[in-house]
Formats: C-alpha cells, sequence, structure tokens
C-alpha cells in the first residue's frame, strides 16, 4: 500500500521546541515565510539517501514501490534531455545514467571543494522540480475527477495527518479546515484586480491554532517535515506579519550554521504584508502549498510512466497563536467589518467601475 501519510515517532520525550532545526529546515521555513523558489537555491540540503525518501514520501513517491522507482527515473532523463538539448549542457557519465536517481539529490547538497558535480546535479533538481509538477497538472487536466473530490480527498487526508500531529509534543490548541462558499468565491473575484478563477488559491483553507507565540516555528516546522514539500509552496503567495523570520534562528545550533554553506543568496526576509480588507493590526502567518494526492486507479489514465499517478491541489495553511487569534477578533479586525470593506469594493467596481470620482469625472 502507497503511503500518504508519515509515521511519527511519538514516544519521544523531549518536546517539539527542543529540536535543533538543521540548514534545510531553516532555509525551508524561510522560503515558506517568504514566499520564494527553489528554483533560486544554489545547493539541496540532502545528507543521505534516508532524508531523500523521507522528502519523496512527503510528494506520495515511495521508493519501495517499483512502478515509482521507474517514474522517478523517467523524470530524471527527461530533466537531463532538455539540458543537454536546450542547454547544451554536458555530463559525467555518473550524472547522464547514474544507478540510482536519488543519488541526485545527496551530490547537489555537497559542500566544499570542486563543486561541478554538486552544481550540475542542482540544476538537474530544479529540471525534476518542474517537469514533475508540469506532468501532474496535465495528469489532473486529463483524469476523469472533479475539483470538489480532489478537495474530499485533501481533507480527509489532512485531517489524518492533523490527528499524527496532535499524537506529537506541539502545544496544537485547534486545528480546522474550512472551504470557500460559491458566493465567497464569487464576491473574492470581483474585489481582486485579476478577475479570473485560477487567481483564487484559498477555496480549500486550514487554521492551526497555538498556544503562544514560542510556539509558531515548530509549528512550522512540523508542517514542513510531515505534512507538505515544501519545495511546491506557491512563490510570491505567502504572506507573514506575525513572526520575524530572524526568529527561526533561535532554534539552530549557530556554529553548525556558521560553518555550513547557504542554500540560496536570498536575506532573511523582513515581514510582509497582510489582506488588504483585513484590520490594520490584523496578524497572520498564511501560504499556499500545492498539496499531492494520489488519484483512485478508477479515476486515473494509464499514464503512469509518462504522467505519474500524483497530482496537485492548491491548499491554505494558516497559523496563529491563541491570544492573536483573539485580538484578530476584536475591534475593526472583526470578520463581519472585514467582509463589509471587501463587499464595499464589490459594489463599487459593479456599479461605478474601479475609478476615482476624480477619474470618473473626466470622462
Amino acid at each position: 500500500m502507497r503511503r500518504d501519510i508519515l509515521e511519527l515517532d511519538t514516544s519521544a520525550t523531549h518536546t517539539y521546541k527542543e529540536l535543533e532545526l538543521t540548514l534545510g529546515d531553516v532555509e525551508a521555513l524561510r522560503l515558506v515565510l517568504a514566499g520564494s523558489s527553489v528554483i533560486d537555491w544554489q545547493r539541496a540540503n540532502f545528507p543521505d539517501l534516508a532524508a531523500v525518501d523521507h522528502h519523496l514520501a512527503l510528494l506520495l513517491i515511495d521508493v519501495e514501490d517499483p512502478l515509482d522507482r521507474e517514474r522517478l527515473r523517467f523524470v530524471y532523463n527527461e530533466a537531463v534531455s532538455y539540458l543537454e538539448e536546450q542547454l547544451r549542457l554536458q555530463f559525467p557519465p555518473e550524472l547522464r545514467n547514474p544507478q540510482d536517481p536519488r543519488q541526485v539529490f545527496v551530490w547537489a547538497s555537497e559542500t566544499g571543494g570542486f563543486r561541478r558535480r554538486q552544481i550540475l546535479s542542482c540544476v538537474i533538481l530544479k529540471l525534476m522540480h518542474v517537469i514533475h509538477h508540469m506532468e501532474a497538472a496535465d495528469l489532473k487536466f486529463r483524469s476523469a475527477i472533479s475539483e470538489a473530490e480532489l478537495c474530499d480527498l485533501a481533507e480527509a487526508r489532512i485531517l489524518r495527518q492533523a490527528r499524527q500531529m496532535q499524537k506529537s509534543s506541539l502545544p496544537v490548541v485547534s486545528f480546522y479546515g474550512s472551504r470557500k462558499t460559491r458566493n465567497s468565491v464569487i464576491t473574492k473575484l470581483i474585489a481582486k484586480k485579476e478577475t479570473i478563477a485560477a487567481t483564487i488559491f484559498d477555496k480549500l483553507r486550514f487554521r492551526l491554532v497555538v498556544e503562544t507565540g514560542d510556539d509558531l516555528v515548530p509549528a512550522l516546522l512540523w508542517l514542513q517535515r510531515n505534512m507538505f514539500p515544501f519545495n511546491y509552496v506557491i512563490p510570491a503567495q505567502s504572506h507573514n506579519n506575525l513572526l520575524d523570520p530572524s526568529r527561526v534562528l533561535e532554534h539552530t545550533d549557530q556554529q553548525a550554521l556558521t560553518r555550513a554553506q547557504p542554500l540560496s543568496d536570498e536575506p532573511i526576509q523582513k515581514l510582509t504584508g497582510k489582506n488588504e480588507f483585513s484590520g490594520a493590526d490584523y496578524r497572520m502567518i498564511n501560504f499556499i502549498a500545492d498539496y499531492p494526492l494520489g488519484l483512485p486507479e478508477a479515476r486515473s489514465p494509464y499514464l503512469s510512466l509518462e504522467l505519474g499517478r500524483v497530482v496537485f491541489l492548491m491548499v491554505e495553511f494558516q497559523i496563529v497563536d491563541v491570544e492573536t487569534a483573539r485580538l484578530n477578533e476584536d475591534g475593526e479586525n472583526a470578520h463581519h467589518l472585514y467582509k463589509q470593506r471587501q463587499y464595499g469594493v464589490v459594489a463599487q467596481r459593479l456599479k461605478r467601475g474601479g475609478l476615482s470620482k476624480k477619474e470618473r469625472g473626466k470622462g
């Protein structure tokens, strides 16, 4: 049976706050908070094949399944072929046809010395990232399954994962999901400047509430290690005005980070903005992840080699602590006032267009 939930060790006596973040954790959390892209990374951070297998499991790729291993090889070959044909890159034999494609993750993580193999491996990984996602989109288009059914599958799997999270030492107060109604989607489409249905990223959303602000980093760490693959967080769709990203470093071994080579040149990102209709003091961490789902066999076309057996569905995750959640419901942050501001923009655009009074007077 293919795994859709990582089995967690809940017998450990330590608390999640006491776990130290690796360099890979730091860069992944920075990516989640800032909404940046792995395409801009210079290096991966997979120290061994066990770390690779963990990441592949988050992508619903089971390395013990012969079909999944064949699919991984297929994507690898597609990436190398593109790079040879389009960019005229030349690869040494061990990269051109490795005995185990998983090894490229480890090679892309190498540090020090002559870095030609590391750089070329990283380039291959970036192409694999793009090709796998592109072909998963093609698979979803060809499959006889509706968006509503995919939402059902995603909601069921995420809630199962949430039960695993509650078994950990993470101080979870609540974790719940919701879906936008048809009327809410219409309202948001009109209120947004980009009135295209494809720009609605948060049709399915989940909110995680933890006890205190000190629990935000451990919560993010659990999610990116166990619930979704960090490399498929949607770029430019993260908003964070609650957690200073530099606080991520408080949970790390500073000496180890000093010795390590960074994965990218990007500095620690500053706090990003909020929803334009929220109150001035509304604070939240939210991001969109393209969440992997295994298609039911009855709904999947027979293209498992070329297109795989996994599709993606965009899911919004919101994270907040108890006190901030309470303040977010007070005064101008109240939800009914949020809706009033949104409806005001909708009414103005429908009745008079988006021009100001001065601009309309010139017409």
